[in-house]
């Protein structure tokens, strides 16, 4: 069990930088200067203290405890982790308006419902395979959470009214070239996550490969994205139907690795 205090003052880090980033959002106002240096310092001081959590939680000493809370906390934990990064060379700092909250909430979460699930760490492989797949599902999650910024940009505009939060908002083909960047880069990672889960299962769980819920729904959302890059290649693709694909492969990929937990761990108690 980790520490409370701990667990709450990181939660209050990422509350309030997702505070102040809002707070300037409603006044359309873009965070620049030593405004933003403030708010990435907060970030910055949160995942730090996240990653001393998360080591406590995640290290079994035989492997790694992958429980559904456990996970969550994890791919929080990397989402805010590329969210810094990506903030200092592309302008994506309005994300953290709902990056912050969210990472805030599944360390209260785990905290609050810890799990026991660990994934022997056998070899190189496995722990390559976990690493990638991570880092797949948070860009992935990143480019969702772009595209419901685009979705709600492109209402307002449709609607006449740029005001209020939009004149924070870069432009929307600046927000739509990083999501397609970000989608590109996630696909790329979700493919490799893929052909090692197929050709390397039972290095990885010990078990030969088997067509589970899971892959059925993992391999459908690398369609939906692989129709969704080939549409943006050869037709152009943008706007609505590209946020639409961009949310639909999302909810294909949290019902893959993250509905399937919930149901194992919390209807089948397994």
């Amino acid at each position: 069990m980790t520490n409370p205090v701990m667990n709450f003052l990181v939660s209050a880090l990422y509350f309030v930088a997702g505070f102040l980033l809002a707070l300037r959002l409603l006044r359309g106002q873009f965070v620049t200067g030593g405004i933003k240096i403030g708010i990435l310092s907060l970030v910055l001081g949160a995942v730090v203290l996240h990653a001393a959590l998360l080591y406590v939680v995640l290290w079994t000493g035989t492997g790694v405890n992958l429980a559904l809370t456990s996970a969550f906390s994890l791919v929080a934990w990397v989402v805010a982790c590329l969210y810094l990064i990506t903030s200092l060379i592309r302008p994506v700092d309005n994300l953290g308006v709902l990056v912050m909250p969210i990472a805030g909430l599944t360390i209260l979460v785990e905290w609050l419902w810890p799990g026991q699930m660990s994934l022997p760490l056998t070899s190189s492989v496995s722990a390559a395979h976990i690493i990638i797949s991570v880092l797949a599902y948070s860009l992935l999650c990143l480019a969702a959470i772009q595209s419901l910024m685009l979705l709600m940009q492109e209402r307002h505009l449709r609607a006449r009214h740029p005001g209020g939060f939009i004149r924070a908002l870069p432009p929307m083909q600046t927000m739509e070239s990083v999501m397609f960047q970000m989608i590109g880069l996630g696909f790329i990672l979700l493919t490799l996550t893929l052909i090692s889960g197929f050709f390397f299962s039972e290095v990885i769980f010990g078990k030969p490969f088997k067509f589970t819920h899971h892959m059925v729904l993992a391999v459908l959302a690398w369609f939906v994205y692989a129709i969704l890059l080939l549409g943006r290649w050869r037709l152009g693709w943008r706007g609505r139907p590209a946020i639409h694909w961009t949310l639909g492969g999302f909810a294909l990929l949290l019902l893959a690795y993250f509905g399937s937990k919930f149901v194992l761990e919390v209807i089948l108690n397994r």
